[in-house]
Formats: structure tokens, sequence, C-alpha cells
């Protein structure tokens, strides 16, 4: 149907493993996707094309005979980017992945100092989808073959508080990936390792992908354009088919319009919960900065003061002595 802001075409691929690729541009976030289905299938940042500006979605048959769709999405929790154009592209995501996520790789660079920016990332993510949604959380840190994986652990083991609480909310589920390599061997390894990783997380979720309220409504009107699709068209004219077509489309664009505004709120709302996170921690931290501030000058006080009593007692101690060497020159 023209004109739509939603996408006409409902039959996507059904996938035994469904990724999405959540990251800031220039972390390498769409070459990590095409990495993973081994073809050019997502426009990255080492081309001079534009990058991804909307959510795309690639598939591939894996050598055990699975198919994997890999979403790869634009700045879906950057806050730089309204909550309207952020909506539609959360509910396009979700719309690609109808029957829900198996994984989300959180992609950050390894060369790349990591922000509370990048945290606040994470937050967003886990306010706005809820708890759960950790449990399918997976990092991968690009540009390994700058860092290496032992340089990275090391890295991560000395890195800010923040950070080592994402890694342990993520349950150490940590992959490095190198995007660059021409070593067919090297992306074979790396590939594997990532896989294992996610068939992990599968098996710690039952292998049941991570779905919420607004998939569920995303599905149910997935398979009702479905139903109506098997039902078929016998028996109508070509003109009455074209009409009921032009129905069923205009019902599926309100009520995917409907959702949208329902995650629109949402992320508002999660934007709001997290502001207030934030004035919380930041009034904490001045407490506490004010507390240490005032033990500080309190100490500073206490030492002046024992300074102070200290060159007192030089001074007696000078006179002392001063006024000895008189006596003992009078004596004598």
């Amino acid at each position: 149907m023209g004109g739509s802001q939603y996408d006409d075409d409902w039959v996507l691929p059904s996938a035994d493993i469904t990724l999405v690729l959540v990251g800031k541009l220039g972390y390498g976030k769409s070459a990590t996707g095409n990495s993973i289905l081994g073809r050019e299938a997502f426009v990255s940042e080492y081309s001079h094309a534009s990058v991804t500006n909307t959510c795309q979605m690639g598939s591939t048959t894996l050598k055990d005979g699975r198919t994997i769709n890999v979403i790869d999405t634009p700045g879906l929790f950057d806050m730089t980017i309204s909550s309207d154009d952020a909506g539609k592209e959360i509910v396009k995501c979700m719309n690609m992945a109808k029957d829900g996520i198996h994984a989300v790789l959180m992609v950050f660079s390894a060369t790349s100092r990591f922000s509370r920016e990048d945290a606040s990332t994470v937050e967003t993510i886990k306010v706005f989808f809820g708890e759960k949604i950790v449990d399918h959380m997976i990092l991968v840190f690009t540009y390994g073959d700058l860092v290496g994986e032992s340089k990275l652990r090391n890295m991560l083991n000395n890195a800010p508080e923040y950070l080592q609480n994402i890694v342990e909310l993520c349950q150490n589920r940590v992959v490095v990936f190198d995007n660059v390599t021409e070593d067919r061997m090297r992306q074979a390894q790396q590939l594997d390792k990532l896989l294992d990783v996610v068939d992990s997380v599968c098996a710690n979720n039952g292998g049941k992908p991570f779905s919420d309220q607004m998939f569920t409504r995303i599905k149910e009107v997935h398979d009702r354009e479905k139903e109506v699709h098997t039902m078929g068209y016998s028996g109508y004219s070509d003109e009455q088919i074209s009409e009921l077509k032009k129905e069923i489309h205009r019902t599926r664009d309100e009520q995917l319009a409907h959702i949208t505004s329902m995650v629109e709120e949402k992320l508002n709302c999660t934007v709001e919960k997290l502001q207030e996170q934030l004035m919380e921690e930041q009034n904490a931290r001045l407490q506490a900065e004010k507390v240490a501030y005032e033990a500080r000058m309190k100490s500073e006080e206490e030492i002046n003061k024992l300074k102070e009593s200290l060159r007192k007692a030089q001074l007696e101690n000078e006179e002392f002595r001063r006024l000895a060497a008189e006596r003992k020159c009078v004596i004598l």
C-alpha cells in the first residue's frame, strides 16, 4: 500500500534465532551484522555510502541448518533523536522480530572510552523493556584486531565501576569481534564463539525469545492478517479483492499507529524515569561530596590546631633552652 509508514511486506522469514544489533554510529554495529551474515547486507561505516538510518534485516542459514535473522538498527535509544522517530524505529524493529528477540547484541568499540552515555543506553533498554531483557543481552566489543581479547579483559578488570556493573549485569557475556580480518578461519572461529554465547543465552531462557506486551500486540496484528490471507479471496471480483486489501492495510496501519503511540509514551516515561534517577544520583553524589568536604575541612582544622600547638611547644622549648643557657652563664 503506497504512502504507508509501515512495511507492506509482512511475510518475514521465520527464524530459529533472531538477533538485534544496538550501538552508536562508528562502533562497527553494521559491520558486525555483515560478519554474522557472511555478506555485505548492511551499509557499514567503512562504506562511502550513507550508514544505517532505519532498521534493516538480513537472514542466513547456519551450517547446522538453523535460520538466523539479524536486525541492524539506527540509534534506537540514542536520546539525540526525537521520541517520535525513535518510537517508529522501535516498532519497526519489533515488527521484524515479531516472534521475539533471542539476543540483543550491545555493540561497543574496544578502542573508544566506555562513557556514561554508553552505560545509559543499556539502562534505557533495561527500563524500557523491563529487567528480563538483561537475560538476553550480550556485550560485543569491536575492533578486536587493534586490541585483542586478553588486553580487553585487562581493560575491563580496570574499567570504571559503571562498566564493570554492566559486565556483571550481563553475567560476563562479553565477545570480542574483528570485522576487518580476511582470515576465513578467524572469521569462522569468532562467529562460532558468538553463536556459542547466543546458544547459552537461549538455553538459560528455556529456548524462549524475549517478548512483552508490545511484541504480543504486534504478533496479533500479523496473525490476523495471515489468517485473512489464508482464507483466500475466492468468489470475489478483482475490484472487491483490491478494496479488501486496502481495508486490511488500513486496519493494519491503524493498529500499528496505536502501538507506536504506546511505544512513544513508554519511551517518554522511560526518559523521565532515568532523568529522575540521574537527579537522585547527582544529589546523592553532591551530598557525599559535601560530607567529604566538611570532614576534610574539619580534619584540616584539627591539623592546623595541632601544627599551632606544635609551633607553640617548639617556641616554649626554644625559650626554655635560652633561659637555661643564660642561667648557666650566670652561674659560671
